[in-house]
């Protein structure tokens, strides 16, 4: 017999898509900060963000019809039909990061709009909202996301360990603060980063990479049938064993993609050995329509509509930036 599932199940499913560890709740939490006009977002993190994240941020702030539907599946603010998706600019649209990330945790939200005389607060448990209430609060919003998995014990046993799960929480931060330099942040998971607000990106990663890096970084300004390249790639010398420090960004998302990495790398083939793999910090700005980032629920990957284009464009502009380098 076909049943239909309770929502209670129905939440837990979509967050198996949504949430994987806790790097996926920093990162959904964050893009939020960010697509709220946050100047300034703090970033805490206990046991790993197992135990707890913690995203405060000064940005519009959301109003107490917004915070009764915070933990409601495919509701946002982002998107009112289906047309909207080919003009996707915010960082987040699905509507289903918070829902998801409540459905598997102990939650808790507070936050004011600027016009507002006061703040609320809502709290939720397994995705079921417990309590709204009237609450005072700074302009901006506060999340907690407590005991992460604590009603599927099944995922939680499969987490890696604290200093696992802080290392992938600080790469993914890595990517935003990366894409958003203008933004302030402060990262507190054991040690204090803190980064300031309005810094170039050249800056940022000297901040983030060292100061070698930055002082190796090699400018780069493309543009191609309305695909443009921009960033920062590394001088040869700085090249790396792995791909890990290969920072692409569309429209800026981060985002994997293997013919994209495979520009950059052929880009280079000519300066590197065998086993050296470049670092790069390319953003690559197109028309939203060409470029479908609704492929996954995590939004890392993306689909172009002109794949060839793109792939040029990149190769192209690596390439010049790296001529700059022999005269």
């Amino acid at each position: 017999m076909i049943r239909v599932l309770p929502p209670e199940v129905v939440g837990k499913i979509a967050a198996g898509e949504v949430v994987e560890r806790p790097f996926s709740v920093v990162k959904e939490l964050v893009e939020n900060s960010i697509d709220a006009g946050a100047t300034r977002i703090i970033v805490e993190l206990e046991d790993g963000g197992r135990s707890l994240v913690r995203v405060t941020d000064d940005g519009r702030g959301m109003s107490v019809a917004d915070l009764e539907l915070a933990f409601v599946q495919h509701a946002t603010s982002k998107l009112e039909d289906v047309g909207d998706l080919d003009a996707i600019v915010s960082l987040g649209f699905r509507g289903e990061a918070l829902a998801s990330i409540g459905a598997v945790s102990r939650a808790r939200i507070l936050s004011r709009e600027a016009n507002a005389i006061e703040g609320a607060e809502v709290r939720a448990e397994g995705g079921v909202v417990t309590e709204v209430r009237p609450a005072a609060a700074a302009q901006g919003t506060v999340i907690e996301i407590r005991d992460l998995f604590c009603n599927v014990p099944a995922r939680r046993r499969f987490l890696k360990t604290p200093q696992g799960e802080r290392q992938r929480c600080l790469e993914v931060l890595q990517k935003l603060a990366l894409s958003h330099p203008d933004v302030g942040f402060r990262i507190e998971a054991g040690r204090t980063i803190d980064l300031p607000p309005r810094e170039t990106l050249r800056r940022r990663i000297g901040r983030l990479f060292g100061r070698q890096t930055e002082a190796r970084a090699l400018a780069v300004q493309h543009e191609r049938g309305g695909v443009g390249v921009d960033g920062l790639v590394v001088d040869p010398d700085g090249a790396r064993r792995d791909r890990a420090q290969q920072h692409l960004f569309v429209n800026g998302r981060p985002i994997r993609d293997r013919s994209l990495s495979h520009a950059v790398e052929d880009a280079y083939r000519e300066y590197l050995m065998g086993g050296r793999f470049p670092v790069v910090f390319l953003f690559i700005t197109l028309d939203p329509a060409k470029v479908d980032v609704n492929v996954h629920p995590t939004k890392s990957e993306v689909r172009f509509v002109e794949g060839r284009l793109v792939y040029s464009a990149v190769r192209s502009a690596v390439i010049e930036a790296l001529a700059q380098r022999t005269g």
